[in-house]
């Protein structure tokens, strides 16, 4: 390790500590950069990851050709490969123009792929391709294309356990991490976080033409002592706070409780804001089997609202089998008399009380429905059968009438019984009528 290069590394970069670990990932960076093996690079979320990349490329034999910096969490899942790969005009709803892709226009430089962990399978296997091959397809087009691009990936999820859980492709994953660089997280890095506080509040103070903000001893014992689950971010926020609320140019323990930090926190997010406003978050670290077992109380949830609605409909359907199907045909309201329906061969009462068909679809009358007593006729109550045609037979029988009365003109029995042609030649079919 050279104590000398990584120092000069710090200074051109800002990297402010001297923590072991964090030495060791730089010198790891420094050394890497020369070859052109894949990196992938392990930390938290606000560790600082994206500083080891430019390093790398910086200090390797493409640092006169591009580097671009990709958030792969960031991208949208149905455009991510139009992203990286590009694609070609019409490949898909707004592809007005062809377009490069990173990996196009990034040839002979370097990617950066921060959060690699989020990206789909199927991207993987289109990465894991150019990684092994140097070729890719842009979305939309069958032309092999070649590219020359190193990749630098990072991650900050437990890639071992995204593999057990099929999340992310193991022989990518062994690609990608050639060469493994760790980032130490904050709460590790003892009195570099005093120093990287100093940092913030002096680059604030020539920022912003004001004081700033010292710590006292008690305050500095509790910063150490604080988990920092955000890590330096959250310390660099925590600073910018402190430099533009608080009144006081010297911090003690107590001012910094006031904004979130504690000596017993196991994990405030540090989105805090003073006096009124203050807000305290607790961090959790994502679990797939709590994520499993929520999806699994809503599937059952779902199947029992199925299964009421399955019985719902059971028992209205058997309620409507139960109902007698009484067939009274409506009669057209021009007739003369309205008491008399249209039926052929004999005289059938109007009942409005009782359900009718219209074209052989129930209707039943709402409320109560009377008559001017002159349109109602004397019936013979002997000369009704006891017992009801039923809709098919009574349709049947209609359409015989008809007939016989229109000697055998389809065209006229339609227009009688008032149905389309087409159905009264379905319905001949149907009742096996030879006429």
């Amino acid at each position: 390790m050279n104590d000398k290069i990584i120092q000069q590394v710090k200074q051109r970069y800002g990297i402010v500590g001297n923590y072991e670990g964090l030495n060791r990932s730089i010198d790891v960076a420094i050394q890497v950069a020369p070859t052109e093996l894949s990196v992938l690079i392990y930390g938290e979320s606000g560790v600082g990851k994206e500083v080891l990349p430019k390093v790398i490329h910086d200090n390797s034999a493409r640092k006169h050709n591009k580097y671009f910096a990709i958030n792969c969490g960031s991208l949208p899942e149905g455009t991510i490969d139009s992203e990286l790969f590009g694609h070609k005009k019409g490949a898909f709803t707004g592809a007005l123009d062809d377009r490069e892709g990173y990996f196009g226009v990034a040839n002979k430089g370097t990617l950066f792929l921060d959060e690699v962990g989020e990206l789909p399978l199927a991207t993987q296997a289109r990465l894991l391709r150019v990684l092994e091959t140097g070729e890719y397809i842009r979305v939309g087009e069958s032309e092999v294309r070649k590219t020359d691009v190193r990749i630098v990936a990072a991650t900050n999820v437990n890639m071992q356990k995204a593999i057990r859980e099929g999340k992310f492709r193991e022989d990518l994953y062994y690609r990608l991490n050639t060469i493994p660089i760790n980032m130490p997280p904050l709460r590790e890095r003892g009195k570099d976080i005093e120093l990287l506080f100093r940092k913030f509040a002096y680059d604030i103070s020539e920022k912003y033409r004001i004081e700033p903000v010292r710590l006292t001893d008690d305050a500095r014992e509790l910063l150490l002592r604080y988990k920092w689950p955000g890590n330096i971010r959250q310390l660099r926020n925590l600073v910018e706070q402190i430099s533009i609320i608080s009144k006081e140019r010297e911090i003690t323990s107590e001012m910094l409780r006031g904004y979130g930090v504690t000596d017993d926190s196991q994990g405030e997010t540090g989105l805090v804001l003073h006096g009124a406003n203050r807000m305290e978050h607790t961090a959790e670290v994502h679990s797939y089997e709590k994520e499993r077992d929520l999806l699994f109380q809503l599937l059952s949830s779902i199947g029992k609202e199925v299964k009421d609605l399955k019985e719902l409909v059971h028992s209205n359907m058997e309620h409507i089998q139960n109902v007698p199907a009484e067939g009274y045909r409506m009669f057209e309201e021009e007739k003369p008399n309205i008491g008399t329906p249209v039926q052929y061969g004999r005289q059938t009462p109007v009942q409005p009380s009782k359900p009718y068909f219209v074209n052989e679809q129930r209707y039943q009358p709402q409320g109560n429905v009377s008559y001017p007593d002159h349109h109602i006729q004397d019936v013979d109550v002997e000369a009704i059968e006891e017992t009801p045609m039923s809709n098919k037979e009574l349709m049947k029988k209609n359409i015989i009438d008809s007939l016989k009365r229109n000697n055998g003109n389809r065209k006229k029995t339609a227009k009688e019984l008032d149905i389309s042609e087409r159905t009264l030649y379905r319905k001949i079919k149907d009742y096996g009528l030879d006429i």
